[in-house]
């Protein structure tokens, strides 16, 4: 059996894979070409930042050939690489935090209650989270909502209209908005 043309780009994720698995050089060569491009634009849009980006992109490729023996094919190839970007990227937010340096005993304590009162940004790791869940949100009331549920959604939980003037305005029962809104919501809290 001839060797698989792996430049053409017609071969599998998962030939490609147990390829590499073998220790074939060029099928790692082939799936980083394929994948390089989504992952570059995937890691560039949560960081911002020509450097970390490149460097996060190496992690992610690093660990992808570090840790081929654990995919077990039971997702894409796909999935598992771009999990394993997520994770790449939330353990380069934790390596990043900074240490914090205790208050001396001659600080006065109203330093203390001054500090909670202040409005703190969030740290990389919070902010990439919130970014994911926001994204995720975004998807799922775009694409699995119907235009009756947005609409009830906008004007419930986003204008504060109340259910029995939303059902008035839309000659619904209270019942029905009820309905849609409490499907609307599983469907964002479900993501």
């Amino acid at each position: 059996m001839a060797a698989p043309d792996l430049a053409v780009g017609t071969t599998t994720d998962e030939v490609l894979v147990e390829l590499l698995k073998q220790g074939d050089r060029e099928a790692f060569e082939t799936l980083y070409e394929r994948y390089l491009p989504r992952i570059f634009q995937y890691v560039d849009r949560r960081l911002r930042n020509r450097a970390d980006t490149e460097e996060t992109v190496q992690e992610v490729f690093i660990n992808v050939f570090s840790s081929i023996e654990s995919y077990r094919g039971e997702a894409p190839f796909g999935a598992w690489v771009f999990g394993l970007t997520r994770r790449t990227i939330a353990a380069r937010f934790k390596k990043k935090r900074h240490t914090t340096v205790p208050l001396g005993d001659d600080e006065p304590e109203s330093v203390d209650l001054l500090m909670t009162s202040i409005r703190r940004e969030p740290d990389p790791l919070q902010a990439y989270e919130a970014a994911e869940c926001v994204s995720r949100l975004d998807h799922v009331y775009r694409r699995e909502l119907s235009d009756e549920q947005r609409t009830l959604f906008q004007l419930h939980h986003l204008e504060n209209h109340p259910i029995q003037e939303i059902a008035r305005s839309l000659r619904k029962s209270e019942d029905a908005v009820k309905s849609n809104l409490y499907r609307a919501r599983k469907a964002l809290l479900a993501r």
